[in-house]
């Protein structure tokens, strides 16, 4: 059903019911960042699909509504509120999120955005919103707070710097930091961590393996997934993945995938820990403007194979094999077959702030934060 509501600051707000409006709120963001040098299109296709309920599973157990806000006849402003009923029941919470947050620097627009959200959030017997953070957790998730001249990686939210303040005087406040380390490949790698690497492979009966085709790769990918699934249940804001779930996420990333750099750990025949890398798809994504057809998918991918930063998409390790070694195991095969792939440095992605444990394996390694993002929370009463 399609609301809306104007005021004296000619504001309009908009719940999503056509195709039209819908494309509106997915290309906005073009909009606002099209001077904005840092700024990294989605691919449009994915974008559809993530609204489309025959593409996204995740639609089956999350609430959503869709916000447009219009200002004098102009689209101004965007949101999605978002309630995962899995998560919810998996960690006995009642949380709203908010994700896709766009708009311009106009603390009205933003507080009305917001403001509604939460009143939806409330109907909805939810007792706090947090974002941003999408149905997934491998969506972006956090405000960029620190380091926007550095280089984005995919997956990540490339907001303007004026947006977390706005969000601040909209009332929210610090849910969680993250942080985002930068390793030089071009450097050796301290002494104290080839000596950890020297100690830990030669008494460890860890396996460590790295695929050589894309084969291999497509083979091993559905039980790294549930392998994921099953490293990351007490992960703050993830919520198991069912079946179609991984392979959805899989044929998403598998075509930009290189297999030597997906590396998963073995304690006999037991997979026990995993981690993902790729190279970095920014300059591929501007370049393709977010359109994979008829050319996009080709210039994606001779990006690839020119990138000098090497990403960190995601990793685990089962619980009863942490503390062994097998993160450093991962952490020097990893940067061994960076540098001969060509990689000058690395991206750790994003780690909380409170995860002292992945932090110190990084500060081994010599990394150096250099990008913080911030999710927001609000109490609603």
């Amino acid at each position: 059903m399609k609301t809306s509501k104007t005021d004296p600051h000619n504001i309009e707000i908009k719940i999503i019911s056509s195709k039209k409006e819908l494309k509106d709120f997915i290309l906005l963001p073009s909009k606002l960042h099209k001077n904005h040098n840092n700024w990294v299109p989605p691919i449009y296709r994915d974008e559809w699909n993530y609204f489309n309920p025959n593409k996204n599973h995740a639609l089956q157990y999350c609430d959503t509504i869709l916000l447009l806000c219009g200002k004098n006849k102009h689209v101004v402003g965007r949101i999605l509120g978002i309630i995962n009923h899995r998560y919810n029941a998996d960690t006995n919470t009642k949380y709203g999120r908010f994700s896709m947050f766009e708009c311009i620097d106009d603390q009205y627009v933003a507080k009305i955005l917001l403001n509604h959200v939460e009143n939806w959030a409330i109907k909805k017997g939810m007792e706090k919103l947090i974002g941003p953070m999408g149905m997934y957790y491998h969506d972006p998730m956090g405000f960029l707070i620190d380091g926007f001249e550095h280089t984005p990686a995919v997956a990540t939210n490339i907001n303007f710097k004026y947006i977390p303040d706005l969000v601040t005087e909209a009332g929210y406040s610090i849910d969680k930091n993250l942080m985002v380390y930068r390793v030089d490949l071009s450097t050796k790698l301290p002494e104290n961590y080839q000596k950890l690497y020297q100690k830990v492979s030669q008494k460890s009966n860890i396996r460590i393996k790295t695929f050589k085709t894309k084969n291999d790769l497509q083979k091993a990918i559905f039980p790294v997934l549930s392998l994921m699934n099953e490293c990351f249940t007490e992960i703050y804001g993830y919520s198991q993945l069912d079946k179609k779930e991984m392979m959805d996420l899989a044929n998403k990333y598998i075509i930009v995938l290189n297999p030597q750099l997906v590396k998963v750990a073995f304690h006999g025949d037991q997979m026990v820990g995993f981690i993902i890398g790729m190279p970095n798809l920014s300059k591929g994504f501007r370049a393709s403007k977010g359109f994979l057809f008829p050319f996009g998918i080709i210039t994606i991918l001779r990006s690839a194979k020119k990138s000098t930063q090497l990403d960190l998409l995601i990793g685990g390790i089962k619980k009863k094999f942490q503390g062994i070694g097998i993160d450093i195991l991962f952490g020097y095969d990893m940067i061994q077959t960076g540098r001969r792939l060509g990689f000058k440095i690395m991206d750790s992605n994003l780690e909380l702030e409170e995860n002292i444990k992945m932090r110190a394996e990084m500060q081994k390694l010599g990394g150096e934060v250099y990008k913080k993002y911030r999710i927001f929370q609000k109490v609603l009463n």
